[in-house]
């Protein structure tokens, strides 16, 4: 493997497991730190803030800094200013994406007669869902807002088994307007272009590392760097069987890249 100057890592099934470690992670992360190498985290998850995804890879003895995290929650803040400045929104979404949002500048709208004068409505994963809220979404977006999704993904892996993600929210929403949203998360490649300018970087400096081909790996193609599929997760080998674009590098675990 070449020497990278960024290092992006996928979580859920690539530094962890739900709330399973892997013991390769926290001996990767400390390598990477002798060796002087950068990395951040990213991830769709729209539900907690990088201090939130600090704190829990500290249970995993992985410890790092809220400036490392990248969350779907701070890129759509991001990507929303970017786009107008002091921006008024509807939000379907918890906390941390909220208040992402107000810390970025956007003006926060929630009662029904200010929809028509939303510029945006950014939908992230909402535990405490409603009909009225999926309605004003759905109100706002036909009177004219920008439809924004932080990430497509149907499906969350839980204890439970697999439950409704932020795609099957935001598919309502689609569905009643027939809007498609921009939508923000992997396996788009904004998260990755936005780090990239932020860092001064150009594509032949990252390495996207993760487990999830559909997610992970695509983002990283779409992007144009070089990928690396770690085998601990949701992709097995048998999967990459199928697929044309294949990643740069193949590992059965972290360790592997300093082999």
């Amino acid at each position: 493997m070449r020497n990278y100057k960024l290092f992006v890592l996928d979580l859920d099934g690539t530094m962890y497991r739900g709330e399973e470690k892997i013991a390769e992670a926290p001996v990767f992360i400390k390598e990477l730190n002798k060796r002087g190498q950068d990395y951040v985290f990213l991830t769709n998850n729209a539900t907690k803030t990088p201090q939130d995804v600090v704190n829990h890879l500290a249970k995993f003895d992985i410890l790092t800094q809220p400036e490392k995290v990248y969350t779907t929650s701070v890129a759509a803040a991001r990507f929303l200013t970017k786009m107008k400045k002091s921006p008024t929104v509807y939000v379907v979404g918890e906390a941390a994406l909220a208040n992402s949002l107000r810390e970025a500048g956007c003006q926060l709208v929630s009662e029904e007669k200010d929809l028509g004068r939303c510029d945006f409505v950014v939908m992230g994963l909402d535990r405490q869902i409603t009909y009225d809220k999926l309605a004003k979404a759905a109100l706002a977006v036909r009177a004219g807002a920008t439809f924004i999704s932080t990430n497509a993904d149907k499906a969350l892996p839980t204890e439970r088994g697999l439950l409704p993600g932020n795609g099957s929210l935001t598919a309502v929403v689609r569905t009643a307007t027939g809007i498609e949203p921009t939508y923000i998360g992997k396996p788009e490649p904004f998260m990755l272009e936005m780090i990239m300018e932020e860092k001064g970087l150009a594509q032949e400096d990252i390495l996207m590392i993760g487990d999830n081909y559909e997610t992970d790996i695509l983002a990283g193609i779409r992007a144009g760097v070089d990928t690396a599929i770690v085998f601990t997760g949701f992709t097995t080998q048998g999967d990459l069987e199928h697929v044309h674009e294949q990643p740069t590098y193949q590992w059965e675990s972290l360790l592997d890249a300093f082999c």
